[in-house]
């Protein structure tokens, strides 16, 4: 009965957002892989790997995802993604027909981890463009799409969208491709509703996108599903992708990561000047277009970003614990909940 009343509890926090990167007793951490000796290493709490430097990442929360890839397929459409489910804790591995080397765009020479033959289970399959025909068009490769049993999510980006589409697997939904190839995914599959002008589409377990780095756009809602806003917002700051715009696409899903956040009052509250643990100072201001708040730290702007309540963390997913006095006023910030207090200047 106990045990019953935990899992319901775990649940509930889990759904109502609270495992949005919050720490959650007894979770475990890992690092995203990276082949090195710290892949099999687990840690007690968020924070940076001081193997690889990478952002630890909720073990639970880790997904195996397949990259099928065909021989002229288009590099950033699968290269975009890769790095985004890669920083962001994800095995990725990758499959042609064959294991036999193919070529990207006439250039990168890939050799596949598996093939449709020999590659193992995964919880999401992604396709991609580029010569996406050598897959939408070759029927073991469709037949190897079909038997895949317990997929969670199915991704494709540009053309990858006819590969789910001779599957059978976009039939009744919504979806979007390359600009080029718009009509003829709406000629060919007439049971697909095509949306021209979306960067990308949800459909809640099958997720496609526009052309090339829409891809990236796609691949960062898909974290922001799976481990909430935080997460992906995390991943698109190591990426330097400062043009994302969260939840720029058609979404007709009902697990949308993009709740209604706390207005401008509400963060401004936290605005002003700190101290800092190194004896120096910061300045908090909140960052309208970004919506979290960003510390400005020896000239360098990072964003802190916001969990519950007076609760916010920063890029490493470590906590910050802001301070109120008894008028309800910040008066400061700790790094653990019963911590030294750094003082609001």
């Amino acid at each position: 009965m106990k045990q019953s009343i935990l899992i319901i509890t775990l649940l509930f926090m889990i759904s109502n957002g609270i495992a949005q990167d919050s720490q959650i007793p007894s979770t475990k951490y890992i690092c995203p892989p990276c082949n090195m000796s710290c892949d099999e290493v687990e840690h007690d709490g968020p924070g940076i790997c001081t193997d690889c430097n990478m952002v630890l990442i909720r073990k639970d929360l880790s997904k195996t995802i397949a990259f099928y890839l065909q021989d002229g397929v288009e590099v950033l459409d699968f290269a975009g993604p890769m790095e985004v489910f890669v920083y962001s804790g994800y095995k990725v591995f990758t499959v042609s027909a064959t294991q036999e080397p193919i070529i990207s765009q006439g250039t990168l020479k890939v050799i596949p981890d598996y093939s449709i033959e020999n590659a193992p289970k995964a919880d999401i399959l992604a396709f991609f463009g580029g010569n996406s025909g050598a897959a939408s068009q070759n029927k073991d490769v469709i037949k190897w799409v079909q038997k895949q049993e317990d997929v969670q999510y199915h991704f494709s980006v540009c053309t990858g969208a006819f590969v789910l589409a001779e599957a059978g697997l976009l039939d009744g939904k919504t979806a979007t491709t390359f600009h080029s190839a718009l009509n003829s995914l709406e000629k060919d599959y007439p049971k697909i509703d095509v949306k021209k002008d979306a960067r990308f589409v949800d459909n809640g377990k099958v997720i496609t996108t526009a052309g090339v780095s829409a891809g990236i756009d796609g691949a960062l809602h898909l974290v922001a599903k799976l481990q909430g806003l935080n997460a992906a917002k995390r991943t698109a700051y190591y990426m330097e992708y400062d043009n994302w715009k969260p939840g720029d696409g058609l979404i007709l899903s009902n697990d949308s990561p993009y709740d209604p956040l706390a207005n401008a009052s509400f963060f401004r509250e936290f605005e002003g000047k700190y101290e800092h643990e190194d004896g120096s100072q910061i300045i908090v201001a909140y960052n309208g277009e970004k919506e979290n708040l960003q510390a400005l730290i020896n000239g360098i702007p990072y964003p802190v970003y916001h969990e519950s309540e007076d609760m916010f963390s920063n890029v490493n997913s470590e906590p910050i614990y802001f301070k109120r006095n008894d008028a309800n006023q910040i008066i400061g910030y700790s790094l653990t909940q019963n911590g030294a207090v750094y003082k609001k200047l």
